[in-house]
């Protein structure tokens, strides 16, 4: 079950593997059945954590004969992810082989701050990179393209994506995170025609570009924008705002650091993400019931690696609210397709594509004893792009000028999460407090566009 075709198509192939994206459904679904069954006995016997969770709920790969059998199996977290790192430093006792086979981990920040790492093997990592190039390939990138890698390279699991792009042949940029006038400059200097964002700064660089004197339908050759990390590429009326903007079409795409970089995508049809079938199982369930919701429902996104075996994701409930279709594409995939995200089952925010929840922020505010240890997040949208604003207050006889404190705290923050957030220093008492659930959360976002 090789996840890699022999070599690149031809330029003017619709599909990089076309007898594996057009398979019928019943194939997909056998794929699949092989696939978990053997990274299931996989996960149970490298896996220390694994075989101690299957044990104590009376589960064996064994028992696996149809994809739904894997309702038998236990669910994981993210807190799961955390609490089993701390415990068995470094990579945590989900990773089911030698520390020896790891050769790249990308890592997340968590709330405590320590980095939540996803670790890969050498075969992961090859089998990831060939899926990300399938998918370039499937929103039409071409090796006759320039494509401009603008996401962050540090830690993150999107960085290495630029690699599906070398693999298919396009001259890649790894520009990651620039000024925008510098990125600007390069769009236009070695005349770009791809490039890979979020959203949100899609439309904050076209616009800067435009304050620059530059048009960027005119002026730039940018005709493809990928973007991910905000549910704005999955609404059309944002999409259509931005290809607007950039005379470009615009792509989205889905991934997670826990697993890989991104593992849904649209092709030129855009009606939907494909999703990687064939690398990861996907359930959608009731979050109050825990069981299937019917096709095209809402309900939590849960995942099952099928391949990777550094660390296997078996029922890893994302925390994500979507919904799928398995009704044929009209580009001849046969995949099944993501309507995007509606939403989180927690209180994380995403701020210009950066996970963040309110627990880092406590972290730091109750580790500072100058500060009061009452907060608030508030999260505001000017023009196009999302604003975090970390209200704190200063503790009681504390006469630091409020600026050190902000500055401070705002250094801290960054180092810790990545996000770049507005700290403003209140008095002490100012803030409401909660006789119960306080709520640390203000959003002032009307909608996701106005």
């Amino acid at each position: 079950m090789n996840a890699q075709p022999t070599k690149t198509p031809a330029d003017d192939a619709p599909y990089w593997d076309a007898t594996l994206e057009t398979q019928t459904r019943a194939d997909w679904d056998a794929m699949k059945l092989g696939l978990l069954k053997t990274h299931l006995q996989h996960a149970y016997r490298g896996s220390p954590y694994y075989r101690a969770s299957f044990d104590a709920a009376g589960v064996h790969p064994s028992q696996i004969n149809s994809l739904d059998d894997v309702r038998r199996f236990p669910f994981i977290d993210k807190q799961a992810l955390r609490d089993r790192q701390l415990a068995v430093p470094p990579l945590g006792d989900l990773v089911a082989v030698p520390e020896r086979d790891v050769v790249y981990l990308s890592a997340s920040s968590g709330s405590t701050g320590v980095p939540t790492a996803s670790p890969f093997t050498a075969r992961d990592f090859d089998d990831w990179i060939d899926y990300e190039a399938r998918q370039f390939w499937s929103s039409g990138l071409r090796p006759a393209d320039r494509y401009c890698h603008s996401l962050n390279f540090s830690l993150f699991v999107g960085g290495p994506c630029v690699l599906g792009a070398q693999k298919l042949g396009a001259l890649s940029i790894h520009a990651g995170t620039l000024p925008s006038e510098r990125l600007l400059l390069i769009l236009r200097q070695f005349q770009a025609t791809a490039i890979w964002t979020t959203p949100s700064y899609a439309w904050s660089l076209g616009e800067t570009a435009v304050t620059e004197g530059i048009d960027p339908r005119r002026d730039l050759a940018v005709r493809r924008i990928f973007v991910a990390g905000e549910p704005g590429g999955s609404i059309p009326e944002t999409r259509a705002r931005i290809e607007d903007l950039w005379g470009a079409s615009v792509y989205d795409y889905y991934g997670l650091s826990d697993i890989f970089g991104s593992c849904a995508g649209m092709c030129e049809q855009k009606d939907g993400l494909h999703w990687a079938e064939d690398h990861i199982l996907v359930e959608v369930l009731d979050p109050a019931t825990l069981g299937p919701v019917a096709e095209g429902e809402r309900g939590e996104l849960v995942l099952t690696t099928l391949r990777k075996s550094a660390r296997p994701m078996i029922r890893f409930r994302t925390g994500d609210i979507v919904s799928f279709t398995s009704a044929p594409c009209h580009c001849g995939r046969t995949s099944i397709r993501m309507r995007g995200v509606h939403g989180r089952l927690d209180d994380m925010l995403i701020i210009k594509g950066v996970n963040i929840f309110p627990s880092d922020v406590e972290a730091l505010v109750r580790g500072d004893d100058r500060h009061s240890g009452e907060y608030r997040l508030v999260v505001d949208r000017f023009g196009h792009l999302d604003q975090l604003t970390v209200e704190l207050e200063r503790a009681h006889g504390s006469s630091e000028p409020d600026n050190d404190l902000a500055e401070r705290f705002g250094r801290r923050l960054k180092a810790l999460t990545g996000v770049s957030a507005r700290v403003a220093v209140l008095p002490a008492g100012s803030l409401p407090r909660a006789t119960h659930k306080a709520k640390r959360v203000e959003d002032r976002r009307a909608s996701l566009w106005t």
